[in-house]
């Protein structure tokens, strides 16, 4: 009988594979959208800006004058005691969270809510920002950092400017070391190995004289979760012609 597969294991949720959440600041999410936002504004002040392990942008800790406190993604050229503000009231700068409905086409945005209410789940990489191109009736018009037009909710709330941390991808790592850090604080593996130069004991593509898979890569949705590797239900293989 051969070994587990890596993504077997993975599955199981040991500690090898479980991110170390502990060390996480915090939930990112934008405050309930009350009857506060919907007629005016709530003004906080920027009280921290924290260091997550779990992200790869900074995070701001805002309390506001109601005396909640929440962590915001933090955008550019934000400081300590900056004031921001959410609501529909609140200007366009960057740090204000508003709906869609209420932001000026050409608007750079991030953070933005997939349905109303849900505290935001697109565009919250470091140095990512994504932009209004129009409203029309009932729907609000974005481009997203991958050039795709997606329609939302002019009810979706969205953060103004761009968030911090960009040109991350321009420093190079150096060391391996430096690597593997970076994915273990995100419970991921830095290197993987490929199939084909395990052994057979290891992989379904181990084994042999010379490095090949020695059957069909493909293999059914429904085949058991050690022989779930390679091109998974493909409909097709191969460069397309």
């Amino acid at each position: 009988m051969g070994k587990r597969l890596i993504i077997q294991r993975r599955g199981r949720g040991t500690p090898t594979y479980r991110s170390a959440s502990h060390r996480f600041k915090g939930k990112i999410q934008y405050r309930s959208f009350d009857d506060i936002e919907k007629n005016g504004s709530l003004n906080g002040k920027v009280v921290d800006i924290l260091h997550d392990p779990g992200r790869t942008a900074p995070v701001a800790k805002v309390k506001f004058e109601n005396g909640e406190q929440k962590l915001i993604l933090a955008p550019e050229s934000i400081a300590i005691n900056d004031e921001i503000a959410c609501g529909i009231s609140a200007p366009i700068k960057p740090g204000n969270s508003l709906p869609l409905g209420e932001i000026p086409e050409g608007t750079p945005v991030y953070n933005l809510e997939r349905n109303p209410g849900d505290g935001g789940k697109f565009v919250r990489s470091s140095g990512t920002y994504a932009s209004l191109i129009t409203h029309d009736v009932g729907k609000a018009i974005v481009e997203l950092p991958s050039g795709e037009l997606k329609a939302f909710n002019p009810q979706c709330r969205a953060t103004i400017g761009v968030v911090a941390g960009g040109g991350r991808k321009e420093k190079p790592f150096l060391k391996a070391g430096n690597r593997h850090h970076a994915a273990k604080a995100k419970g991921k593996k830095s290197v993987g190995v490929r199939g084909v130069a395990m052994n057979a004991v290891d992989h379904p593509h181990g084994g042999g004289n010379r490095q090949h898979p020695g059957r069909p890569t493909t293999v059914s949705r429904h085949a058991p979760p050690g022989r779930k590797v390679g091109s998974i239900a493909a409909r097709r293989t191969g460069r397309r012609r």
